[in-house]
């Protein structure tokens, strides 16, 4: 099939810039994973993945992590796998 549709959108140059040294080691190009992103929509018939709203306990730490409020913090990952594991 031609592929003949040109598609123009606005991102986030760095967001562009990162996705480019990922899709880069994959040998993909950015034009060649929108596409396999488009086939994949028309595939799963809507988003290939799960999109929702967190729910209130999920913004409540997510916003206590941006402030840096009531964190628990380890010394290591070890330390963090020692508590995970009692």
């Amino acid at each position: 099939m031609a592929k003949t549709a040109t598609i123009q959108t606005r991102v986030d140059p760095a967001i562009k810039q990162n996705a480019q040294i990922i899709l880069n080691k994959l040998n993909i190009s950015m034009s060649e994973a929108i596409s396999m992103f488009l086939s994949q929509i028309t595939l799963h018939n809507g988003i290939p993945f799960e999109i929702k709203l967190p729910n209130d306990l999920t913004k409540k730490v997510l916003k206590n992590s941006e402030t840096e409020k009531n964190l628990h913090k380890v010394d290591s990952v070890d330390d963090l796998f020692q508590e995970l594991d009692s």
